[in-house]
């Protein structure tokens, strides 16, 4: 199906649809609602931003509705916890500037300055890069970039707190530096200061291999991040000029028959392997929508829409009970049981519908349905 038929049929509705019509056949979604975390509220964020550019607000109501279940009168969070220092708990707090935007309400402020507190004392590196959570001392891993930073520079320009959107440049471009392979181009998963990691090499202090969706939440995390930043601001266009090289970069492993992504990158030949879904979609996503905002140089448009169009036709369809994506990582991280090997990262789980890959796959087939 091409991009065009895609469009008309506006595949970003009927995922939404299919999300709402979930939580109404089993009442609430209870991952949803069970802890405040960074899977939901991605989800959330996504189904509002449905909500607000196809003018459906029903969905913006599914994630004020859930997102009132965790904020107190007095915008305390249940479930969250300032001390864990954990950027994972940042993410459903970008949820927070739509609401208060929309209500006025001062809880929803309230919630983003106990967030905001949180990042202004969280643990860092030598160099300021916060680590990944308390409990993973001296490591920064790419996932934490998108976790965190496009909230610290929503909530610096929200609140007219420009320091703090130097702060989201610093760790764009730290973990860039720290990450990046010269030869390729591409993005190692993390990187442990103290190299004291298993999963650390002893010299570099890196992880062994580029994950999908590492570098896709990087990706989604540099476009987030720059949606906010003063076009004065000192950073923007080397931020915009590394997001670029780093695209070039993925462009080079996609997969020239489907385009996709593997989920080991830069490994496509390798027994085992496969394209994986959320990865793609968080490509596909952040090309979109730099594309939109012209970060990104229009020669770029046609591995966006490959790679958009590889999705629909090999990992989507749909049926009588609504849209479904297919071939979705279920999780991967770095810890003394998960030792970043390429055995490691094809050996988790692979899954259909879950929404580590259906909210990337909506986000994208909005920007999508943007251009």
């Amino acid at each position: 199906m091409s991009i065009s038929e895609a469009s008309t049929t506006s595949w970003s509705r009927k995922i939404a649809d299919t999300i709402l019509s979930q939580c109404n056949e089993q009442g609430e979604h209870a991952f949803v609602l069970e802890r405040w975390a960074y899977v939901p509220g991605m989800l959330l964020m996504a189904v509002a931003r449905a909500g607000v550019q196809l003018g459906e607000p029903e969905y913006v109501g599914y994630m004020q509705r859930h997102m009132d279940s965790f904020i107190g009168e007095d915008g305390s969070i249940r479930t969250y916890r300032l001390e864990e220092y954990n950027l994972d708990q940042i993410n459903q707090g970008k949820n927070l500037f739509l609401l208060y935007q929309q209500t006025g309400e001062q809880r929803y402020a309230e919630a983003a300055h106990m967030l905001a507190a949180q990042l202004i004392g969280h643990p860092r590196t030598s160099e300021g890069g916060f680590w990944h959570k308390k409990v993973y001392p001296f490591q920064m891993w790419l996932d934490g970039l998108y976790m965190a930073s496009p909230f610290l520079a929503e909530y610096g320009a929200v609140f007219q707190r420009p320091e703090l959107i130097d702060e989201a440049a610093h760790q764009l471009l730290l973990i860039e530096r720290r990450t990046r392979d010269t030869r390729t181009g591409l993005l190692y998963h993390g990187w442990d200061e103290s190299k004291e990691q298993e999963w650390a090499n002893p010299v570099t202090g890196l992880s062994s291999h580029f994950w999908s969706r590492a570098m896709g939440w990087y990706a989604m995390a540099v476009v987030d991040c720059l949606e906010h930043f003063p076009v004065t601001h000192p950073k923007r266009g080397t931020i915009i000029g590394i997001f670029q090289r780093m695209c070039g970069a993925l462009v080079e492993v996609q997969d020239k028959e489907t385009g996709l992504w593997y989920q080991v990158l830069d490994q496509a030949d390798r027994k085992g392997n496969y394209l994986e879904a959320s990865g793609s979609c968080m490509f596909v996503y952040a090309m979109a929508k730099g594309l939109r905002l012209g970060y990104l140089e229009p020669s770029f448009h046609e591995a966006m829409r490959s790679g958009y169009e590889g999705i629909l036709t090999h990992l989507a369809g749909e049926d009588d009970q609504g849209a479904h994506l297919h071939r979705i990582c279920h999780g991967a991280g770095l810890s003394k049981d998960r030792n970043g090997s390429y055995d490691y990262y094809i050996s988790e789980a692979v899954l259909s519908d879950v929404p580590m890959g259906v909210a990337p796959w909506l986000l994208a087939s909005l920007e999508v349905e943007k251009l």
